[in-house]
């Protein structure tokens, strides 16, 4: 179980971000479209909190993913300021906002999975683990994509912005590709840090932590 305190500032930035992100956005359909993730996350987090804990890093990466979404869906991903003002020093020629929400699309779910992968079946650490991982973030970045496509074929004037596209017909190939690369990193990343915590969680759980 996380602790008392971790909890708390865990909600409150969640609550406070959420509060700002909530207030006069860009488009009220798109926040909707772009924070229901995060809001869903909330809820399956509060009901497994105690049966299912998670280690503290995928509680705090969830965190920082809803942070990601709520921004998003404030300003829409293709009109976050701070990547306006980028364009020109970095020699951009659009906002690339959507790509760290896609990068984190790919990052924090390998991590989610790992850690399911390795508590509920008999996969062990290495190649084979890696491999379903990363597949398993391709899988989550392709069904979203598919997700956006029947959006925008039925949401009319908000399909632009919560697509995203800013004229790039590969736009979605770019988006998985960078959920793909997101995933690689997170695993080559923070696979020991992970590993560190599992071991920790299932001391303080007993083994019932490893569910098989």
């Amino acid at each position: 179980m996380p602790s008392r305190r971790s909890i708390i500032v865990w909600c409150a930035i969640f609550a406070v971000v959420l509060a700002w992100s909530f207030v006069d956005p860009k488009d009220r359909l798109t926040w909707w479209l772009e924070s229901v993730p995060a809001l869903i996350a909330v809820v399956i987090l509060a009901a497994t909190m105690r049966r299912f804990p998670l280690t503290p890093l995928v509680y705090w990466l969830i965190l920082a993913h809803s942070i990601v979404l709520m921004i998003g869906g404030h300003y829409t991903y293709a009109e976050v300021p701070l990547f306006d003002w980028l364009k020109e020093p970095l020699g951009w020629a659009r906002n690339n906002y959507d790509k760290v929400g896609h990068f984190v699309q790919g990052f924090v779910p390998a991590m989610i999975a790992r850690e399911l992968l390795l508590r509920r079946t008999r996969l062990e650490p290495g190649g084979w683990l890696n491999l379903i991982v990363v597949c398993v973030c391709l899988a989550i970045s392709a069904f979203y994509e598919l997700v956006e496509w029947q959006v925008a074929t039925t949401s009319g004037e908000a399909a632009e912005a919560f697509l995203g596209t800013q004229g790039d017909v590969w736009d979605t190939q770019k988006d998985m590709a960078t959920a793909l690369v997101g995933a690689v990193v997170a695993v080559a990343t923070l696979a020991g840090v992970h590993d560190r915590e599992l071991a920790a969680l299932r001391e303080k759980m007993g083994p019932g932590a490893r569910e098989t």
